[in-house]
């Protein structure tokens, strides 16, 4: 989660809802703007009206989380690390 994307999904659907929530926007020119599908933005605002602000955060995945193996040993049992 530290790497970014997930911050930057956050901000997008954020985005896309304080857009939405001026009267004048069109969806299609906001979706060509952002490089997104009407359809994508359209899903957003109806999961809006279900969820309510929570919608912006990321929903819980499925499948087993991940695991970070850990660094390969080196030469004279060294663990790689500093």
């Amino acid at each position: 989660m530290g790497d970014g994307r997930t911050e930057q999904r956050v901000a997008r659907r954020a985005r896309i809802l304080l857009e939405m929530a001026d009267p004048a926007t069109i969806v299609s020119e906001l979706a060509d703007r952002l490089g997104l599908d009407r359809t994508t933005i359209w899903a957003l605002c109806r999961r809006y009206e279900t969820l309510g602000v929570d919608v912006v955060l990321d929903a819980p995945r499925s499948g087993r989380p991940r695991e970070f193996s850990p660094p390969p040993a080196c030469r004279g049992g060294a663990t790689g690390l500093l």
